[in-house]
């Protein structure tokens, strides 16, 4: 057997042969040209998500006293979004796959502007939720799109890790900026909260039909489309965030909703069943099996319940119990906005030392120490005191929302890199809606039980300790294996 032989497959490749030259290093992880410029667009349509959700979280009392909306039809102007948005993900992910990238992006953010106008526009409160609704439905599509872009675009290894990492801080930066935007516009006239998403996402739009590359789909076995596979997942989908959601919502029956959760499982077996009969399935269950995405997607789901939840609670605490002002709030909330800077710059750089695992590890057990901090939190307490949780919760973000997003897509085939990305997005946007909805009902239960509002917000910010705590055990359980 010769030396070369014995190698591995990709360390063969570096042996020069007789006579040849010593193969170049690496080139370093730097992004330029027109792979920049694309990655910039796609950075400024997920910016524009974040941004979008986080002013809206403002503006909602606004909202209610222009257009007289009760508090269960404002709760629903947040939630009509949520239901589109982690209804559709695994949908809109595999359809990039199969129906080309390009066209679901450009497609769906010229939808996404349409319907961002509709909700500005809007002098009735069913308008607005309907408006919200398909927002929702074509970031679900657009979304996933985007990032299955980036991750087909950057070959992997450390260019894709800093391409996603500079990705993922983006989109940290629309949730803390938006909250400050928020505040601002809301000043001016809530509208303006729906307008401004309008001008980036036309400027957006403009930008990427000369930049980004088009793409063929691949083609289907059969040239068929999995339309019973599709219903089944949406079905599914939109059940079970519907649930999630109700959970919260006061007065929501116990009943109708273990009935709802019931049907929405029920709908995931029929989908795994129509899978494995399928000669061209939706989703090729195959790809479920791998441990690394098995464990970034509960990992997403535990970290964005955790982060959701907490960001929440300390919103309620700060404008209900305080007093505070929405811009107030947000400035508070800014120094979040730290993982925007440490993303691209910090995590790629402990990613290639410690690798992915081992980050995410450290990204949760910070969380957990984060959120502990808050728990004594009192009527008193002056914004040094909360300073802290604000700063370690963004370095938080910073080390585990790239290295899952890496994880999630890592080893994963270029025809499926929309599924990954689609199944991702929905775990954040399912843990999202599972932490609003827990802390929400703790809140309650302990205000129906005789608590004060200041002990209400410290039973519910015992759920986002509890679920980084969850999420640290599953992150130390790939931290333990032998980097590749």
């Amino acid at each position: 057997m010769s030396v070369s032989s014995a190698l591995p497959e990709n360390s063969r490749e570096a042996l020069p042969g007789p006579g040849e030259r010593p193969a170049p290093p690496e080139p370093p992880a730097r992004l330029g040209g027109r792979s920049a410029a694309v990655l910039a667009v796609l950075c400024g349509a997920i910016f524009l998500e974040g941004i979008d959700v986080a002013m809206l979280n403002v503006a909602l009392p606004s909202i209610r006293a222009d257009l007289g909306m009760s508090t269960g039809a404002l709760s629903w102007v947040m939630s009509a979004y949520v239901l589109g948005y982690g209804g559709f993900m695994l949908l809109g992910g595999r359809t990039a796959d199969l129906l080309g990238r390009r066209r679901m992006f450009l497609g769906w953010l010229t939808v996404f502007v349409l319907f961002s106008g509709l909700g500005g526009l809007a002098t009735e409160g069913w308008v607005l939720i309907l408006a919200r609704f398909v927002t929702g439905l074509s970031a679900a599509f657009m979304t996933p799109a985007g990032l299955s872009i980036i991750t087909t675009a950057f070959p992997e290894g450390p260019r894709r890790n800093r391409a996603l990492l500079v990705y993922a801080g983006t989109a940290a930066a629309g949730f803390s900026l938006g909250l400050v935007a928020g505040g601002l516009l809301t000043a001016v006239g809530w509208r303006w909260v729906f307008f401004a998403p309008v001008l980036l996402a036309g400027a957006l739009l403009a930008a990427a039909v000369p930049l980004i590359p088009r793409d063929a789909a691949p083609q289907r076995a059969g040239g068929r489309f999995d339309l019973a596979g599709a219903a089944a997942a949406t079905g599914a989908m939109l059940l079970l965030v519907f649930g999630v959601v109700r959970i919260g919502e006061p007065g929501a029956r116990v009943g109708t909703t273990a009935a709802v959760l019931a049907g929405g499982l029920a709908l995931l077996a029929v989908f795994t069943v129509v899978e494995r009969r399928s000669p061209a399935p939706l989703v090729r269950l195959g790809v479920l099996r791998s441990g690394p995405l098995l464990r970034a997607n509960l990992g997403a789901v535990l970290f964005a319940g955790s982060f959701f939840g907490f960001q929440f609670t300390a919103t309620l605490y700060l404008q209900d119990l305080r007093g505070w002002s929405p811009l107030q709030t947000g400035l508070a909330l800014l120094a979040i906005g730290v993982d925007s800077v440490l993303a691209p710059t910090l995590t790629p750089k402990l990613v290639e030392r410690f690798g992915n695992a081992r980050v995410i590890l450290g990204g949760f057990l910070l969380a957990a120490l984060s959120y502990g901090l808050f728990l004594p939190v009192g009527v008193d307490w002056t914004y040094p005191m909360m300073f802290p949780t604000m700063l370690l919760t963004g370095l938080a973000f910073a080390l585990a929302y790239g290295p899952l997003t890496i994880a999630a897509t890592e080893g994963i085939a270029e025809e499926e890199q929309g599924l990954a990305g689609g199944l991702l997005n929905t775990s954040f946007q399912f843990g999202a809606a599972l932490g609003l909805s827990v802390v929400t009902t703790v809140d309650l239960a302990a205000l129906g039980s005789g608590a004060t509002a200041l002990e209400g917000f410290r039973a519910a910010l015992v759920v986002p300790v509890v679920s980084a705590v969850l999420g640290a055990v599953v992150a130390a359980t790939g931290a333990g294996r032998r980097r590749a």
